[in-house]
């Protein structure tokens, strides 16, 4: 089967636009033109458009996907294997969410008794899940499983004010960071106090006894050898992830 630009567009939900942009960047091009100029799609491309479709909807940027799509290692049947392990994650994390809404109205209306923890668990598994989608294979190679299972343990076990405890020394340490990275100096007084709150944020989520100065050095490592963990600190300012680390290894000398 071969599809112009309106009906493939129709078909798979996709607007015309989009296509002529995915053509124009190089990222989906038609099979070819016809001598009046409308583009032609053929299955190829159609089973291409949904690799496509695929990624963005796990939130891939068009650029990744571009690289993804030409590397000449890539298996598109590996492609649809992650794909699917993907949305049964989702689907997972979807379930155990709408039991956490069912129980939390059955206990508004007096039917069960839910305890506060319960009130967070499908929130703190759904932080597991991502966090071991988006960094699991890298963390665990660093840490080892042992460790890892044990931090997710606690994550599970935290109460919430705990969580909230977690999330005040994130901000705080962010904002200290932020302030020290336009002074310039990783020694400064407040890049040392970010670090002590970046100290404190990760040992409420590590379990007992696995921090240590040469662990947290490998951390801050982690933050600039990996775009995706460099990527989070450099929201806060471009460069961060890597002033973060410089601050991180005076902190821990």
């Amino acid at each position: 089967m071969e599809y112009t630009i309106n009906k493939l567009a129709q078909m798979s939900g996709v607007s015309t636009r989009t296509l002529r942009y995915y053509d124009q960047i190089g990222l989906l091009c038609p099979k070819r033109v016809s001598s009046n100029g409308y583009r032609i799609y053929g299955e190829t491309e159609v089973d291409l458009l949904q690799q496509i479709l695929f990624y963005r909807d796990l939130g891939v940027t068009l650029e990744e996907i571009g690289h993804i799509l030409k590397d000449p290692k890539y298996d598109k049947n590996k492609a649809l294997e992650g794909h699917l392990s993907a949305l049964l994650l989702r689907k997972n994390q979807i379930e155990r969410l709408i039991n956490n809404v069912t129980k939390t109205i059955s206990s508004l209306k007096g039917e069960i008794i839910m305890s506060d923890n319960e009130k967070f668990e499908g929130f703190k598994q759904k932080m597991i899940d991502d966090n071991e989608a988006k960094y699991g294979k890298e963390i665990r190679e660093k840490y080892g499983d042992s460790d890892v299972d044990d931090s997710n343990a606690k994550l599970m076990n935290m109460s919430k004010e705990q969580m909230q405890e977690a999330e005040e020394l994130r901000t705080e340490c962010e904002n200290l960071l932020k302030i020290a990275f336009e002074k310039g100096d990783p020694a400064s007084d407040e890049a040392q106090k970010a670090c002590d709150l970046h100290r404190q944020w990760i040992c409420i989520f590590w379990k007992d006894g696995m921090y240590s100065k040469e662990a947290h050095k490998g951390l801050a490592e982690m933050y600039v050898a990996d775009e995706r963990f460099s990527a989070y600190y450099d929201k806060v300012a471009p460069g961060c992830a890597r002033f973060l680390q410089d601050a991180i290894n005076i902190y821990c000398k």
